[in-house]
């Protein structure tokens, strides 16, 4: 028993100081990328095309909200219709294929924000 809590105490020693050896990397990477300028750009961008996307699908948010204020609990079953045009809206309007596009559409845009943020 005791050869066997020696053994795993060393284990212990051990799994630490790589499992903080990895943290730091992992870290490091991590850190990395959210300091980058064109990471930074491009979460800016998918912000406002999501706010975009949130207009052009009010009409649907407002109607869905409307039933479900008006519905209580049973909002599930009898605003059911309501619910997937609003998702199919927003799948439209906010699809990862719609935000690429936007981004190729609007490079110049992007460049100009990224460079704008180094200096």
């Amino acid at each position: 028993k005791e050869r066997r809590y020696t053994f795993t105490k060393m284990a212990a020693n051990t799994n630490s100081k790589e499992d903080g050896e990895h943290k730091a990397r992992v870290k490091d990477a991590s850190r990395e990328s959210r300091l980058s300028f064109r990471n930074f750009a491009e979460h800016q961008m998918r912000r406002e095309f999501k706010e975009k996307a949130i207009d052009k699908c009010r009409p649907s948010i407002q109607a869905f909200g409307k039933c479900a204020e008006e519905t209580g609990l049973s909002v599930v079953w009898k605003c059911r219709h309501l619910n997937k045009e609003l998702n199919a809206c927003m799948a439209i309007h906010n699809s990862k294929e719609a935000f690429e596009k936007h981004k190729t559409d609007n490079v110049e845009e992007l460049d100009r924000r990224t460079i704008r943020s180094k200096s």
